[in-house]
């Protein structure tokens, strides 16, 4: 079937003086809807006894994998609309973070009815959820066609640039806590990162230790580990803004703080207790700096296409293959 909006589904997404574009609402519960109904035809895809079958979820990867990034979109969606109603009930929601919030609305809702990259080689669309004409029609509401059509366009894009020329990038919305944090590592980064990381760079040198070590003196690698295995508990919120600050002045270093938090919850979510007081302690002390190892020549990180291989041999595993960078 044709993905059109039906006829006389043309919304009107005029924003309002320091007010959220018309329609957000309504988008937001339409692409509920569609998850949802998409979170139905998955389950009866990877279900057998009323249980979810390990088997049927490897043989359903692409869509299960797909629907991970659709529950991502939402997700993007719900918040990025609580931040633009927390901007106004503060009276902080101007002309930029209007048409920020627009953008993002009609940019993902796009991507979620035309279909979302997953990869350089992989698109996932509604009907690779198992979702009917019936259920994918259902979502082109007046609000979603509206948003689509006039959300993401090159006019409100060129306008937000002329907006940010300044260097203002619109209000965060961040709570008195997260205000400190960011100014902390604000401080931190303009005093110890951002004089020197141009020459790091020209110079492929690696970042000092005393960088390292202010880092983890102010907490950066036990930032969302909970409080429990010697770390702060402080949640992804925190990690995202200090991350953030980091990077403004050299991603690099940026990135260090989110090696640990990833190796964190993949123990946390996956790892056995003992694994749990073994590893995490020592991620939050800064003892250890897990690494990311994916991106490969000519396949990034893809992580489905990798050739890198791992073979148990005695006690150790061999590990055969090529990297880009770490």
């Amino acid at each position: 079937m044709s993905l059109q909006p039906a006829p006389n589904t043309r919304a009107d997404t005029k924003t309002t003086p320091n007010g959220l574009p018309d329609g957000c609402r309504d988008a937001l519960a339409a692409a509920e809807r569609l998850v949802e109904a998409a979170r139905r035809r998955l389950r009866g895809l990877v279900e057998r006894d009323g249980r979810i079958d390990a088997a049927l979820i490897n043989r359903q990867q692409f869509a299960v994998h797909g629907f991970a990034w659709y529950a991502t979109y939402l997700e993007a969606l719900r918040q990025s609309l609580a931040w633009g109603e927390r901007l106004q009930a503060d009276g902080q929601l101007g002309e930029l973070e209007s048409l920020m919030l627009r953008a993002g609305f009609g940019g993902y809702l796009a991507e979620m009815a035309g279909g979302i990259a997953m990869s350089q080689v992989e698109v996932v669309r509604p009907a690779d959820l198992g979702l009917s004409d019936d259920e994918i029609h259902a979502f082109w509401t007046e609000p979603v066609a509206g948003l689509i059509r006039d959300g993401n366009t090159a006019a409100v894009r060129g306008r937000i640039g002329e907006l940010i020329r300044d260097g203002h990038f619109g209000a965060d919305g961040l709570d008195d806590t997260m205000v400190m944090v960011r100014d902390q590592f604000r401080r931190f980064t303009a005093d110890h990162v951002t004089p020197d990381a141009h020459d790091w760079h020209l110079g492929d040198k690696l970042i000092p230790m005393d960088v390292i070590e202010r880092m983890n003196e102010l907490g950066v690698f036990g930032l969302t580990i909970p409080e429990a295995f010697g770390g702060h508990g402080m949640g992804k919120m925190a990690m995202c803004v200090v991350s953030e600050e980091l990077c403004r002045g050299y991603i690099g270093v940026g990135s260090l703080g989110t090696r640990s938090e990833i190796a964190a919850e993949l123990i946390m979510c996956g790892g056995t207790e003992a694994q749990k007081q073994q590893w995490l302690p020592r991620i939050a002390s800064g003892e250890i700096l897990p690494t990311a190892v994916f991106t490969e020549p000519n396949t990034g990180s893809d992580l489905a296409s990798l050739r890198t291989r791992a073979v148990r041999d005695g006690d150790v595993y061999r590990i055969t293959g090529n990297k880009t960078w770490i």
